[in-house]
C-alpha cells in the first residue's frame, strides 16, 4: 500500500512539473506569399517543441461574398498568442476591434515576414509591428529605422517603405539587448540563415521597440532589424521579417526564434533551450 502511494505522489508530481501547453492561433488566408506552404511549417516548428497547441484560423478569399466574412469571427481571447501569416484585405471592423482589445489587454502576437505589409491604414497595427513595408508606406507612416555604428538611426527623410533584393543566404547578428533578452539570449552572435528575402527599409512608429538582431542587406549595406520585441498595452509582439517560403523556415535557426519569440509573446518568459545543434556563422542547418 505504501508502495502504491508513493508511486502515485511521484506520478501526481512528474505530471504537475510539466507546463501546460500554450493554445496559439495562426490566422492565414490571404496573402501575396504562399500562406498554404507556409503555415504548416509554422505549425510543425510550435508543435515540435512541445510547448504548444495550435490552431489555425483561415480567412475567406479576397473575392469572397459578404456574408463569409460576417461568419469569420476568430476567438482571439481563447489564446494565448495570434501569429499572422495574413497580408490581404483589411478585417471587418469588429474583428480588428476585437484584435486590437486582445493585443492590448495583454494578448501575445506574432507578426512574421509579409504580415508586416498588411493594414497601412490601421494605426493600431502599424503600432503593434512597429515597423512595416509596402502598402502605400512612406515617411508619413513614420521613419526608416536601421543600425548605423552600433546605433539605431530613425530615418524621417522622405522615401517608401519596403524594399529588398534576391533572396539569399545572409548572417542574423545580434544587436542591443539580443545577448540578454528571453527571445535571443543563448543564441550565438552571428549565425546563417537560409535563402530568404532580406526586407529593408520598413518605415513605422517604432514605438516600445527593440530590435535584437540585424541582417546587413545587399542593397543599402545597412544592419536592418531582423528580430524585434514590442510593447503594446499589456500585451508583447514579436516581429521577424524573415520567413518569404518554407525553404526560407525549414532551418534550425527560423525554427528556434518562432518557437521561442511565440512563447515570449505568450508568457513574457522562454522555457524553450537553444538546440545544441545551431547553425553557425558559416553555414546553415536545415530543420528536422
Amino acid at each position: 500500500m505504501r508502495l502504491f502511494a508513493f508511486l502515485l505522489l511521484f506520478i501526481t508530481s512528474c505530471l504537475a512539473a510539466e507546463p501546460a501547453k500554450i493554445p496559439v492561433l495562426i490566422v492565414d488566408g490571404q496573402n501575396n506569399h504562399n500562406w498554404k506552404s507556409t503555415t504548416p511549417v509554422m505549425k510543425d516548428a510550435l508543435e515540435r517543441s512541445g510547448r504548444f497547441t495550435v490552431e489555425v484560423t483561415t480567412t475567406p478569399a479576397n473575392n469572397a461574398p459578404q456574408e463569409e466574412w460576417v461568419k469569420w469571427r476568430p476567438q482571439f481571447k481563447n489564446f494565448k498568442a495570434v501569429i499572422s501569416n495574413y497580408n490581404g484585405a483589411n478585417w471587418p471592423m469588429e474583428v480588428k476591434i476585437a484584435f486590437d482589445n486582445y493585443v492590448k489587454g495583454g494578448g501575445g502576437f506574432v507578426c512574421i515576414h509579409a504580415a508586416n505589409n498588411s493594414f497601412p491604414d490601421w494605426p493600431q497595427y502599424n503600432e503593434m509591428i512597429g515597423l512595416g513595408g509596402w502598402g502605400g508606406r512612406s515617411e508619413k507612416s513614420g521613419p526608416y529605422v536601421y543600425v548605423k555604428d552600433g546605433s539605431l538611426v530613425r530615418d524621417t527623410s522622405p522615401g517608401a517603405g519596403g524594399n529588398h533584393g534576391a533572396q539569399f543566404e545572409f548572417n542574423v547578428d545580434l544587436f542591443g539587448e539580443g545577448a540578454e533578452h528571453p527571445v535571443t539570449k543563448g543564441l550565438p552572435a552571428s549565425w546563417k540563415h537560409c535563402k530568404d528575402e532580406l526586407y529593408d527599409k520598413l518605415r513605422g512608429p517604432a514605438e516600445n521597440m527593440k530590435v535584437l538582431a540585424t541582417a546587413t542587406s545587399q542593397v543599402t549595406n545597412r544592419p536592418e532589424p531582423m528580430i524585434m520585441v514590442l510593447d503594446y498595452g499589456k500585451g508583447r509582439v514579436f516581429h521577424t521579417p524573415m520567413g518569404h517560403a518554407d525553404y526560407s523556415m525549414k532551418c534550425v535557426g527560423f525554427y528556434t526564434v518562432l518557437q521561442r519569440g511565440t512563447e515570449w509573446a505568450a508568457t513574457g518568459a522562454v522555457t524553450i533551450p537553444v538546440p545544441a545543434a545551431f547553425p553557425d556563422k558559416n553555414k546553415t542547418l536545415p530543420a528536422p
